[in-house]
């Protein structure tokens, strides 16, 4: 019955593409994220439906959809350079079976973020892609928060739609993109169309809210807990009464914290004391690995080319309660271990050249935002329908979005999340809609002052003066 549902979703979508193609991007984008053939039990499970809205929309885009205001910016290029390289590394990867696994969905993703820009040409389709992306994580989200309050959370153990820790139900992930989309959420209940400002969108929005921020405890990931931080204090910048917020954000903490279980204390606790936690300590020794492995190879070793690392490190054991407890030493000997940090992902992977062409697109993103941010600051303030007062909140949203996402990948192997390549593509998408908004501005600035101009001549032609 559930796969039923699925692809009868999936057929009206579809359909309604004909007319609308821009329709099938977003289908695509929901499938991307929510997997449901990951999540049905036998006929689409066995249907390529991601491969179908993929198809779909390339094909809608090439065959029915507008090209007008389409442009290819530096960061498409800079997408295009990573795609062609991984390609490169892959054909002589350190495993070549396991890399041809990664590179099957990595070139999708990068594929999908340098196709996106195209198509984003309007403001409703930018607002469509950005309520896709939302709702599509909130699918997720509200189940898990709902577990969490019900008590089913636990590191490892808190079951999402899929039984598969991997892509965005990993549980670091997860909580790391819940909580870089919780300012696009509080966008919608400001500047949205498709659902107008309403005490509905806003209720939803907070509760919403609330869900991401459980998504951390519930899984008790540590990462989780850092990117609250780090937007918390992002978030300084931008709030009008800083010491209310502050204040509310100390109440809110504590009032949580009778209700925190104690295996969540005690997991975050390692935070502090990273010796002391052997998958902490596994990290360090990886990225040290790492490192000495680029120095032999500084173009990379293709994907999962940490398969090849073994090494020895020494953590403290501690023994006993109380008292009487006492630390002794062992020597720990692992081999084959995750990066666990997508700028060591890269560099292990890419090599110094991959890894500078991620670092390049991840602070282009940052800076663009920050511009258009300066730029249309305060536009469209005076126009009751706010045609331009929304694209500064928009690209603060997605900037936010950026460095939640980057803070959240020092600490986990996510170069190639494909959510947050798509907020890339978002980013170049609105980056490229100003640009023309400012082109028509300035073509109707030339044109007014070539008319006004015109106007000068004529008043003062001979013909004018004798008349007068």
């Amino acid at each position: 019955m559930l796969d039923l549902v699925f692809l009868a979703f999936i057929a009206y979508v579809l359909v309604l593409g004909i007319k609308r193609p821009f329709v099938w991007v977003l289908l695509y984008v929901y499938i991307d994220i929510v997997a449901p053939q990951r999540i049905g039990y036998s006929l689409i499970t066995s249907l390529p439906v991601s491969l179908i809205a993929f198809a779909a929309a390339f094909g809608g885009w090439l065959v029915l959809d507008r090209k007008e205001g389409a442009r290819f910016t530096a960061r498409q290029a800079l997408l295009v350079m990573l795609l062609a390289y991984c390609w490169w590394t892959t054909g002589s990867a350190d495993f070549p079976e396991e890399a041809a696994t990664k590179w099957d969905w990595v070139w999708k993703a990068l594929l999908f973020a340098i196709f996106l820009p195209f198509t984003l040409t309007t403001r409703a389709r930018i607002e469509g892609l950005a309520l896709t992306l939302v709702l599509s994580v909130a699918t997720i989200v509200i189940g898990t928060g709902i577990k969490t309050v019900l008590g089913g959370g636990g590191y490892g153990s808190l079951n999402f739609f899929v039984n598969d820790n991997s892509g965005i139900y990993e549980s670091s992930t997860l909580a790391t993109v819940s909580i870089a989309l919780i300012p696009m959420i509080w966008w919608f209940t400001r500047f949205g169309t498709i659902f107008r400002p309403h005490w509905m969108v806003t209720g939803f929005a907070a509760a919403l809210t609330f869900a991401c921020l459980l998504v951390p405890i519930g899984t008790e990931a540590r990462t989780g807990l850092v990117c609250i931080a780090v937007l918390a204090v992002l978030l300084l910048r931008y709030v009008r009464r800083r010491a209310l917020f502050i204040a509310a954000a100390g109440v809110l903490g504590l009032a949580a914290l009778p209700f925190l279980p104690q295996s969540y204390y005690e997991r975050m606790a390692t935070i502090t004391q990273p010796s002391g936690d052997e998958s902490a300590s596994t990290r360090v020794a990886v990225w040290e690995w790492t490192i000495d492995y680029a120095k032999e190879h500084p173009f990379g070793g293709g994907f999962d080319a940490y398969r090849g690392n073994s090494f020895t490190y020494v953590m403290p054991v501690r023994e006993g309660e109380g008292n009487t407890s006492s630390v002794r030493y062992k020597k720990v000997t692992d081999e084959g271990r995750a990066y666990h940090s997508a700028i060591f992902e890269l560099l292990g992977e890419q090599g110094w050249p991959g890894l500078a062409i991620w670092l390049m697109l991840q602070g282009l993103g940052v800076v663009q935002m920050e511009r258009i941010v300066r730029r249309w600051k305060g536009q469209g303030d005076e126009t009751p329908d706010e045609r331009e007062a929304w694209i500064a909140p928009m690209a603060v949203a997605l900037q936010l979005a950026s460095l939640v996402y980057f803070v959240g990948a020092l600490f986990q192997g996510i170069g190639y999340q494909p959510v947050m390549l798509m907020i890339i593509g978002l980013q170049i998408g609105l980056a490229t809609y100003c640009k023309r908004l400012d082109s028509a501005r300035a073509g109707l600035a030339r044109s007014a002052k070539a008319g006004a101009g015109r106007a000068r001549r004529k008043a003062a032609s001979p013909g004018a003066v004798a008349a007068g």
